[in-house]
C-alpha cells in the first residue's frame, strides 16, 4: 500500500517534499517532525487572546480563528482558515492544512491533518494522518498505543505488515468518517470515504466506500463523492 492510495496532497501544501506519494502511509507519521524542523521558527503572532497559551515554534496563519482559551505547544503549523475552538490542546508536531476544525476539548499530538478535516468535539488524535475532508464524530478516539506496548503493525488485505513503530494511531483516507464515540485501534487504516458507525471499536483495514457496523459486519457504500 502507498500513501497515494489514501491521500491526495493539497495544491501548494508547504511540506509536500516530506510526504512522498509512493511511501507507505504510516511513514507519513514519522515525516511530521522533520518537516516541521525544516520549516524553522515562525514569527510570533501578536494578536493572541489573553487565554491562549502558545509555547515554542507555532505558525498560525493570520486567518486562523482563535478562541478565548486553548493551549498550543510547538512545533506546529496551523493552516489558513482553520478554526480552533475552546479548550483545544495542540501537543507538538502537528500540521494542519486549510479550513480544518480543531474542536473543543480535543487533543492533537504528532499528527497530520490535510484540508477540511473536522475534529469538532472531545476527541484524541495522536500519531495519525487524516486525509482531506475526514470527519470525527463527537468523542471519537484514535488510539495509538497497544495495551502490551509492543510495536504496532497494520493489517492489509495482503496480510500483516510490521511498521516498527511503538505508537501509531489511525490512517484515515480522504473523505473517511467515524461516528460519535467510535474508537479506532492502533494501526487502523480506513480507505477513502470509508465509515465507522457510532460506538464501534474498529481495528484493521476497512476498504474504501465501505461501512463498519457493530459486530464487525461490513457493507458496501454506493457514494463516490
Amino acid at each position: 500500500m502507498q500513501a497515494s492510495d489514501l491521500f491526495t496532497l493539497p495544491e501548494d501544501f508547504p511540506f509536500a517534499k516530506h510526504f512522498r506519494s509512493d511511501a507507505a502511509p504510516w511513514e507519513w507519521v514519522a515525516a511530521i517532525k522533520p518537516a516541521l524542523a525544516e520549516f524553522g521558527s515562525p514569527p510570533a503572532r501578536e494578536d493572541l487572546p489573553v487565554g491562549v497559551h502558545c509555547e515554542g515554534p507555532v505558525f498560525l496563519h493570520p486567518s486562523v480563528s482563535l478562541p478565548h482559551t486553548c493551549t498550543l505547544i510547538g512545533p506546529a503549523y496551523i493552516g489558513a482558515g482553520t478554526e480552533i475552538r475552546p479548550g483545544a490542546y495542540v501537543r507538538g508536531n502537528v500540521i494542519t492544512g486549510e479550513n480544518c476544525v480543531l474542536g473543543n476539548a480535543c487533543e492533537f499530538k504528532n499528527c497530520l491533518l490535510l484540508d477540511r478535516v473536522q475534529v469538532p468535539h472531545f476527541s484524541y488524535v495522536g500519531d495519525s494522518v487524516l486525509g482531506n475532508g475526514t470527519h470525527l464524530g463527537a468523542g471519537a478516539v484514535l488510539a495509538n498505543l497497544r495495551l502490551d506496548q509492543k510495536p504496532v503493525g497494520v493489517r492489509l488485505e495482503s496480510g500483516s505488515v510490521a511498521t516498527g513503530m511503538r505508537k501509531l494511531g489511525a490512517l484515515m483516507g480522504d473523505g473517511a468518517e467515524t461516528g460519535c464515540n467510535a474508537v479506532l485501534q492502533p494501526g487502523t487504516i480506513l480507505g477513502r470515504r470509508a465509515v465507522v458507525l457510532p460506538g464501534v471499536a474498529f481495528g484493521g483495514f476497512l476498504e474504501e466506500n465501505t461501512i463498519a457496523h457493530a459486530r464487525r459486519t461490513i457493507a458496501r457504500l454506493s457514494r463516490t463523492d
